[in-house]
């Protein structure tokens, strides 16, 4: 702004020096001020337009940037899911106490301690959804009915077969 004030300074000097009627350099004085204010108006006008349009710019750059680093997130989530060299984590919820803890998937581990209870936990990596409904023939390392409900079984198929015998 400084050399528009000169500029202006220095206009104004001229006509002084080179208009020699009074009421003549008085009316150009006027007019020309008049004329710099409309534009410097225009100029303030125009400088509030460009404010507006970038600071719309900044709030929709940072709104960009706001979604880029969730999507990096995401796409930084889905690639440990994909790339994770360390194994994968498995939740278990011990079937004695509902204890929840994590573990590294390992297809050789048949089985596990509870951290909780220290009761063995039965592992099966094949992924079926289907529940057991009891025991495994016996062979359960924490179950202390196995062998009476065996037992049991076994004595109401023979009754069975010896009933359709019989008839």
């Amino acid at each position: 702004m400084g050399v528009l004030k000169d500029n202006y300074t220095s206009f104004l000097n001229d006509i002084e020096k080179n208009i020699k009627d009074k009421e003549d350099l008085d009316y150009i004085k006027i007019r020309f001020s008049q004329f710099v204010d409309v534009v410097l108006d225009q100029m303030d006008h125009i400088m509030e337009y460009k404010k507006e349009e970038i600071s719309t710019l900044e709030k929709r750059q940072k709104e960009i940037e706001t979604k880029m680093d969730k999507m990096e997130d995401i796409i930084n989530n889905i690639e440990k899911d994909i790339y994770t060299e360390d194994g994968f984590d498995f939740e278990i919820i011990c079937p004695y106490c509902n204890y929840e803890f994590m573990i590294d998937v390992d297809e050789n581990k048949t089985e596990i301690e509870c951290p909780e209870c220290n009761n063995i936990i039965e592992l099966d990596w094949t992924g079926d959804a289907e529940e057991d409904t009891g025991c495994l023939g016996g062979n359960c390392h924490t179950c202390h009915n196995c062998d009476d409900e065996t037992e049991e079984e076994e004595q109401e198929q023979d009754q069975e077969e010896n009933e359709d015998d019989d008839m």
